[in-house]
């Protein structure tokens, strides 16, 4: 267990949120009919005994470290409600659970809520993380040929199709004057990607931090560019629309417990590389570079953020890579009450 120094309280906006949340739980409850008994007991929320709240996380993120630190876990334990934890490799893996009911709550980038919505998974933008865009980049190995973004005009790259990378190429390559369609891009999960990347079948891999740091620190991979000036690269606490709407008290204790996690994470790379390394099996060296170049600090979904998401969303219909259109604020959970 971690000795760390608790900030107590969330920021003004998470307030500000959270206070919405349950306003508007508290409206659904009064409007609802035919929920669950639990539900109509609580008056719309958590009742406590016999809850369980399944999360998705992968290999780093604020969630991963809620996991590894156990402070989510105890906080909601004082409530009656127990958290089942399901790893996945990569965000649209984790989404696709969400859309199958398999899980309740998870975090992913900018890219794999944008995939699963248009793909008609029911869920809910709940907050954010600040911008990181050196979280993530584009890999060739050491003693590429491959000097510039616009070198990789007829190479074959590799990636995990509809993660936060996916969009990072697309950007890449636009302001390098390469049209998406004159690379090959090959689909596959980090871990089978590092070994494609590894044995040459690939020339270049788009990969994000802890999985780029680890590369690089393991193979000497030199980076060709990564998201600075080009992308945000937010990470997103995302739910199922009925859980959240459900459940805003679990809602508001995971942004809470979240806030203070990623106040010590901030201060603390180190003890935060040390404890997560046994949990990941990445290096310590590695975990530590990951931590230094993101940024912390659970942050209230606006409007400048939902115009972002759009789009990237607009982006990826227009390239084919999503089958319809979509509007970001179906997915915002206070969307239409007013």
């Amino acid at each position: 267990m971690l000795r760390r120094k608790r900030s107590g309280r969330p920021g003004f906006a998470i307030i500000a949120f959270l206070s919405l949340s349950l306003a508007l739980a508290a409206c659904g409850a009064e409007a609802g009919k035919g929920g669950s008994e639990a539900e109509s007991a609580s008056g719309g929320k958590s009742s406590g005994a016999d809850v369980t709240v399944r999360i998705g996380y992968q290999k780093y993120g604020t969630i991963n470290i809620l996991k590894a630190d156990g402070a989510l876990d105890r906080k909601l334990e004082e409530s009656g409600v127990k958290v089942e934890w399901t790893e996945f490799p990569g965000g649209p893996q984790l989404l696709e659970a969400l859309n199958v009911g398999s899980i309740d709550i998870g975090h992913t980038g900018e890219a794999p809520p944008i995939f699963a919505q248009a793909a008609g998974a029911p869920l809910v933008y709940l907050a954010h993380e600040p911008a990181s865009p050196a979280s993530e980049g584009i890999l060739v190995p050491k003693d590429s040929d491959i000097q510039s973004v616009a070198d990789l005009k007829g190479r074959t790259v590799v990636l995990n199709k509809g993660s936060n990378v996916h969009y990072l190429l697309v950007k890449l390559l636009e302001k390098a004057g390469v049209a998406y369609q004159d690379i090959d891009v090959k689909y596959l999960p980090p871990a089978d990607a590092r070994a494609a990347f590894e044995k040459g079948s690939v020339d270049a891999w788009v990969i994000w931090d802890p999985f780029l740091a680890a590369a690089q620190t393991a193979t000497g991979a030199r980076l060709l560019a990564d998201g600075t000036d080009v992308v945000s690269n937010h990470e997103f606490y995302l739910a199922s629309r009925p859980f959240a709407e459900k459940h805003p008290d679990i809602i508001e204790t995971l942004l809470e417990e979240a806030n203070n996690i990623d106040t010590w994470a901030k201060d603390n790379p180190t003890e935060l590389a040390e404890m997560l390394s046994p949990q990941l099996g990445i290096d310590v060296e590695s975990l530590e570079l990951a931590a230094k170049r993101r940024t912390y600090g659970v942050q209230q979904i606006d409007e400048k953020l939902v115009e972002a998401q759009q789009q990237i969303a607009d982006t990826f219909f227009a390239l084919g890579l999503i089958p319809k259109e979509i509007d970001i604020h179906d997915a915002i959970l206070n969307q239409g009450s007013e």
